[in-house]
């Protein structure tokens, strides 16, 4: 592939990070910015958003006649992590979890006018979104075909939903809520996905879950429903089909998640890099000593590994394949890199890396899930292993 970046990407990518630097960055350092999830204010995030919308810095995972800039999986790899650089900058230009790839499933599968009664406000900023699919012990977790509890009855033209889901990521703000729940016993085609109103009745949030790191917006929720009513024309995809939705919804944003964990790991190395160029110990400053240079180094490599196998997974998406193995790949190597990446920041920095004064400890914190969120790690390694069984040599193939 070649690496070199389309005019209109590259100029959007400089563009985004110049925004970055100017009215997101400092943000960081306002206690006033910060809301009891530790992420930004809805107050503080509104006017940031006009203002990058008006710039033309918005959406650019959605199509221009939807107001977006109608970026593939490579433009969005490059800006995603220039976004990133700031804790809250991929909320401000509409990329953020869950709504990312809510709205990127939706422009997808939905129908038209499904488009226009659900996807077209979360495009616009006027609503929120989540997707409610993981369930507690013993529902649907890593194996939702074969664990699903929630169940969808048909009654004439309508729906009934009754079941139990929690880490619905956004679901406390969310205004449209996807939900997958179970039609049949059928190995493949038991699940469909449906959409509903947070205003309908039958459902309701039971909490918010407590979390180690810092939330999305609107946290992670358990929610349970007893009888909400859906009406068929608010299925998502035909009947059966609520486990392809699911393949669809998470396989670019578990590629998403990467590019955005990249801008991360390459802010907690800026973070180092000019702690230890300007701190002295023993009359000599700390870059300058080799042991830190080869923490540094080797950081810094892991993460061009991150951005090459991210990057290589985006191109596949874009020439029309599943990319599945590579995203897979991806999303094992970056979510480690991360957390090596905040890891050794936090070495080198001492105690200010430790603490509060630096993003550092948010950045670790927020870190740790990656390893879990949108499959465990240990799962995608048996996806790589059963492509290896399957594909022998040509599971490294160039094609």
């Amino acid at each position: 592939m070649d690496f070199t970046l389309a005019p209109d990407v590259d100029d959007f990518r400089l563009r985004v990070r110049d925004f970055v630097a100017e009215y997101v960055l400092p943000l960081e350092s306002d206690p006033d910015t910060w809301n009891e999830g530790e992420n930004i204010r809805d107050e503080v995030l509104k006017p940031l958003r006009t203002k990058a919308r008006d710039a033309g810095l918005w959406c650019p995972q959605m199509p221009r006649e939807r107001g977006g800039q109608g970026f593939g999986a490579v433009g969005m790899a490059a800006c995603y992590e220039e976004m990133s650089r700031c804790l809250f900058g991929p909320a401000v230009f509409n990329c953020a979890p869950p709504d990312d790839g809510n709205m990127m499933v939706l422009e997808k599968v939905a129908r038209d006018d499904q488009k226009a009664r659900w996807l077209q406000p979360i495009v616009d900023g006027e609503v929120r979104s989540a997707l409610a699919m993981t369930e507690p012990h013993p529902g649907a977790g890593s194996d939702p075909a074969g664990m699903m509890q929630t169940t969808a009855t048909r009654k004439g033209d309508k729906w009934i939903i009754d079941g139990h889901k929690w880490f619905s990521t956004g679901a406390g703000v969310a205004q449209t809520i996807m939900v997958i729940a179970r039609t049949s016993d059928d190995p493949r085609r038991g699940l469909t996905a449906f959409i509903f109103d947070r205003d309908d009745p039958g459902w309701e949030l039971t909490r918010r879950v407590g979390i180690m790191g810092p939330e999305e917006h609107g946290g992670h929720c358990e929610l349970r429903f007893d009888g909400l009513e859906i009406p068929d024309e608010n299925r998502l995809m035909e009947v059966g089909e609520g486990l392809k939705f699911a393949q669809i919804r998470l396989g670019i944003a578990r590629l998403t998640h990467c590019m955005r964990w990249l801008g991360l790991a390459k802010r907690a190395l800026e973070v180092a890099t000019e702690y230890v160029s300007e701190r002295e110990a023993f009359g000599t400053k700390l870059s300058d000593r080799e042991s830190v240079q080869w923490l540094l180094g080797e950081a810094a490599m892991d993460i061009q590994v991150g951005r090459l196998l991210t990057m290589h997974a985006a191109w596949k998406l874009e020439q029309g394949d599943f990319a599945r193995k590579e995203v897979s790949m991806a999303k094992v190597a970056v979510a480690d890199t991360l957390h090596k990446a905040v890891d050794t920041a936090i070495q080198l920095c001492g105690a200010k890396g430790y603490s509060k004064d630096t993003p550092l400890e948010w950045i670790y914190r927020y870190a740790r899930q990656a390893r879990l969120v949108d499959g465990a790690s240990e799962v995608h390694k048996m996806v790589l292993s059963k492509n290896l069984f399957a594909l022998g040599p040509e599971f490294w193939s160039w094609g």
